[in-house]
C-alpha cells in the first residue's frame, strides 16, 4: 500500500471553508468562526515546505499538488518543493489540451533528472465548463477524454530515444522527443463517465477514485479492471479522500461537528450551485452523497460506517472522509484494500496538524496489520 498527502495550494485552514478546493468566503479569510484556533493560511512558499517536509518526515509517498486558477501553479510550486526535500514524490495535476504533450514530455522529463525520477503525473481532464473557458477550452466532456488519450500517446512517445511520430483528430506531431531519455512518470487518472473508461484502460497506470461508499468503489475496480484485461493490460487502483482520527471515536466526531457547525448555510448554498453546473460524473456522484444541505447533526452525512460526506458540502472534487478513531479509519482502509485499492491520497484539515493524527494513529495500525 502507498500513501500519499496533499499540498494545499489555494490555502489551508481549521475549518473547511478557506482552504483545499472550497469556496473562499470573508469569514475564512479573516480567521474563521469565533472558537476556532487558527486563521487562514496562505499558501506562500515558507507553509507549503511545511506541508511538504512534514509530509516527507512521516514516510508518506507523495503529495498531490493540485491544478486550476484557484491554485498557485503546480509545476513552479514542485519545483521550488524539490529544493526543501529530499525523498519525497510529487503527484502534479496536469490538464491536457492545454499545452502540448512534447511540451509536457519536456518539462516532465528535466522534472525527472532534476529531482532523481520524483514524478508522478494526475491526468485532469477537466469537468467545470468555466473552468476550461478561463483557459479558452471549448471541447466537449466526452471529447476531451479522446484528446486526453491522444494526449498520453503522444506524451509517452516524446520519451522514446528514436523519437515519436503521431497523427490523429487532436494532435499531429512529427519526431517528438526530449533532450534525453528519462524514466517515464507514472500517470495517474480519475473519471466516473463512460468516457474515462478505454482511455485508462490503454494509457493509464493508477485508476483514482472518489471516496465513495465501498460498494460503489468496488464497481468501478471490476468496470476498470474488465476493459485493461481486454487491452492487455493491468491496471493499478487508487482513492482520494479526507481523513480525520483521533484517539477516541468520540473525539473524531466531534471535530466533524464543529467542521459542520462552523458552516454559514449560505456559503453551503454557494458552493453546491456552483458544483451543480459541473459536467463531471463523479462530481454528480459526490453531490448524491449528501444531498446538497447541510443538517445539524454531523452523522446525519456519515454515509457508510467511518465515511463522512460533510466535506464536499463546500469543495469541489473529493468530498469525504474518513473519521473515527485510528482502528476504526484502519479498518476502513482496510476495507478498500481488500477490494483492490493499492494507493490512498489523503489530505487533512489543517494538513501539517491532520498529517501527524494520521501518521502517528493510523499508520502504525496498517504496519501492525501487514497493509505498510
Amino acid at each position: 500500500m502507498k500513501l500519499h498527502w496533499f499540498l494545499p495550494t489555494t490555502g489551508d485552514s481549521r475549518t473547511l471553508v478557506g482552504g483545499g478546493h472550497s469556496v473562499p468566503t470573508e469569514v475564512a479569510r479573516a480567521g474563521g468562526a469565533a472558537h476556532t484556533a487558527g486563521r487562514y493560511r496562505e499558501p506562500d512558499l515558507d507553509y507549503l515546505v511545511d506541508v511538504a517536509r512534514t509530509a516527507e518526515r512521516l514516510g508518506f509517498e507523495s503529495v498531490l499538488t493540485p491544478t486550476g486558477t484557484p491554485c498557485e501553479d503546480a509545476w513552479v510550486i514542485a519545483s521550488a518543493l524539490l529544493a526543501h526535500t529530499t525523498r519525497l514524490k510529487f503527484l502534479i495535476a496536469a490538464r491536457p489540451g492545454l499545452m502540448a504533450p512534447t511540451l509536457l514530455a519536456q518539462m516532465a522529463s528535466t522534472f525527472q533528472r532534476v529531482s532523481g525520477d520524483r514524478l508522478a503525473l494526475n491526468v485532469v481532464v477537466g469537468g467545470d465548463p468555466s473552468e476550461q473557458l478561463r483557459f479558452g477550452d471549448r471541447v466537449a466532456k466526452d471529447d476531451r477524454y479522446a484528446r486526453a488519450e491522444e494526449f498520453l500517446a503522444v506524451f509517452r512517445g516524446a520519451f522514446a530515444e528514436s523519437g515519436y511520430d503521431f497523427a490523429g483528430d487532436y494532435y499531429d506531431v512529427a519526431d517528438a522527443r526530449t533532450r534525453k531519455p528519462a524514466t517515464v512518470p507514472p500517470i495517474y487518472l480519475g473519471g466516473s463517465s463512460a468516457a474515462a473508461g478505454p482511455v485508462t484502460a490503454r494509457q493509464v497506470d493508477v485508476y483514482l477514485t472518489w471516496g465513495e461508499p465501498p460498494a460503489q468503489v468496488a464497481e468501478k475496480i471490476a468496470w476498470i479492471r474488465k476493459l485493461a484485461e481486454e487491452e492487455g493490460r493491468e491496471v493499478r487502483f487508487g482513492i482520494r479522500l479526507h481523513t480525520l482520527s483521533r484517539d477516541r471515536s468520540e473525539e473524531a466526531w466531534a471535530v466533524a461537528e464543529r467542521l459542520l457547525a462552523d458552516l454559514d448555510p449560505a456559503d453551503v448554498a454557494t458552493a453546491q450551485a456552483a458544483l451543480a453546473s459541473s459536467e463531471s460524473e463523479g462530481q454528480k456522484r459526490m453531490r448524491a452523497l449528501h444531498g446538497g444541505a447541510a443538517p445539524t447533526d454531523a452523522r446525519a452525512l456519515e454515509v457508510y460506517p467511518g465515511l463522512w460526506a460533510g466535506v464536499g458540502l463546500v469543495r469541489s472534487g473529493a468530498g469525504t472522509a474518513l473519521v473515527g478513531s485510528h482502528v476504526e479509519v484502519a479498518d476502513l482502509i482496510g476495507e478498500y484494500a481488500a477490494l483492490g485499492i493499492e494507493e490512498f491520497v489523503l489530505s487533512g484539515y489543517p494538513h501539517v496538524e491532520e498529517a501527524y493524527w494520521f501518521a502517528e494513529g493510523v499508520a502504525p495500525i496498517l504496519r501492525q496489520r501487514g497493509l505498510l
